[in-house]
C-alpha cells in the first residue's frame, strides 16, 4: 500500500521518458522540401537573383530551421546584395548548429572584411586552419579575402580624413 505511490510514479516517468524521443528526427536529417527550397535558391544567387533566393531560403527555414546550408546561403545573398552586417548574423545562426562549419567560417571572414572588421577575420582565419591540418580551400579563399582588404568605401567611411581635402 505504501509502494504504490511510488511505483505509480516510476511508472509513469518510465513512459514519459521512453516516449519523449520517440517519433523524432536526428539532428542531421532535414526535411527533403527544405533542400530542395535551398537548391533553387542557390540557382538563383548565382544568377543574381538575391532577393528571390533570399525568400526561397526564408521559406526553406521556416520548414526546417536546422538547415545549416540555408543560413550559409543567406550569407551568401547579403553578401551579394553588399550588407555584410546581415551576412554576419546568417553565418553565426549556422555556426550555432555546427560551430566548426568550415564553410560557414570562411564565409563570416570573408563578410568581416567586407565590413573592415579585418582582425575579426583573421581569428576565423586561424579557427579554419586549426580546424583542417592540411591545407583547405577555405582558408586559401579567406587568406585572399583578407590580404585584398575592405572595399575603399569602408576605409573612407571608417576614416573619414582619407579623400578630403586638405587644409592649407
Amino acid at each position: 500500500m505504501r509502494l504504490t505511490p511510488i511505483a505509480l510514479t516510476a511508472a509513469i516517468l518510465l513512459a514519459t521518458v521512453g516516449s519523449a524521443g520517440w517519433g523524432q528526427k536526428p539532428d542531421d536529417q532535414i526535411d527533403a522540401r527544405s533542400i530542395a527550397l535551398t537548391q533553387q535558391a542557390q540557382a538563383l544567387s548565382g544568377q543574381g537573383r538575391f532577393q528571390e533566393a533570399t525568400d526561397l531560403l526564408e521559406s526553406a527555414l521556416a520548414v526546417d530551421p536546422r538547415n545549416r546550408q540555408a543560413y550559409i546561403a543567406l550569407g551568401r545573398a547579403a553578401q551579394g546584395e553588399k550588407l555584410p552586417g546581415k551576412a554576419i548574423k546568417f553565418y553565426l545562426e549556422a555556426l550555432k548548429l555546427e560551430p566548426n562549419d568550415l564553410t560557414a567560417l570562411q564565409g563570416q571572414g570573408e563578410a568581416l572584411v567586407q565590413r573592415g572588421a579585418v582582425e575579426r577575420a583573421k581569428r576565423n582565419l586561424e579557427r579554419i586552419r586549426s580546424l583542417c591540418k592540411g591545407a583547405c580551400p577555405q582558408a586559401t579563399t579567406l587568406a585572399a579575402a583578407i590580404a585584398k582588404g575592405p572595399p575603399p568605401e569602408v576605409l573612407t567611411a571608417q576614416r573619414p580624413d582619407v579623400g578630403a581635402p586638405q587644409k592649407e
